[in-house]
């Protein structure tokens, strides 16, 4: 079988198998370095954010202590959270509400068949700029008016012995008469 450019599809499979297997290392090699870099921008981060607790040294009272504060900081955090998933829940019920009322008025009413509205240029450039300004564009005050030419009125009606006609005609020379004839009225 033929494929584009003359190639056929097994010198084209054998081609483009070791192109597909070093572009898919390379990916590999590029998703577990970016994997390894998050890993460490995390690890950077919690050191900057969480200090490092020091219980060496202390004793009951204070590590109670310690425990509750932690314990108050998991709450406060936890209750930021809580709030947030419901915030999250209420605005997606909401949308979902939203997008069932879209579709029952989508099956309610009927679209009117658009109408064609003939709107003057003036009329256009009015609703665009406003009625402060005072625009017009008369497109038809550039036209050129032009007479038609009567032409059937020109030219004479020859009435005569249709046979005599006939016999001037035919031949090049007549075909040339003709041609002249025709050709004297809209020169004139």
């Amino acid at each position: 079988m033929m494929l584009a450019r003359g190639y056929e599809e097994p010198a084209l499979a054998q081609w483009l198998c070791p192109f597909q297997s070093l572009m898919l290392a390379k990916a590999k090699e590029c998703w577990e370095q970016e994997h390894e870099e998050r890993e460490a921008e995390k690890v950077r981060y919690l050191a900057e954010r969480i200090p490092t607790l020091q219980t060496r040294g202390l004793s009951l009272s204070a590590l109670q202590d310690l425990c509750r504060e932690l314990h108050a900081k998991v709450e406060v955090v936890d209750e930021e959270r809580y709030d947030i998933e419901a915030k999250c829940l209420h605005n997606t019920r909401e949308i979902k509400d939203l997008k069932l009322k879209v579709l029952d008025l989508r099956g309610k009413f009927k679209r009117p068949p658009l109408r064609r509205v003939r709107v003057s240029a003036d009329a256009m450039l009015r609703a665009l700029l406003g009625s402060k300004h005072k625009v017009s564009m008369d497109l038809r005050a550039n036209l050129k008016s032009v007479k038609k030419e009567d032409t059937e009125k020109e030219r004479p009606v020859e009435v005569g012995d249709w046979r005599k006609n006939v016999e001037a005609m035919s031949g090049m020379e007549g075909r040339k008469k003709m041609f002249d004839a025709a050709k004297s009225p809209t020169s004139q």
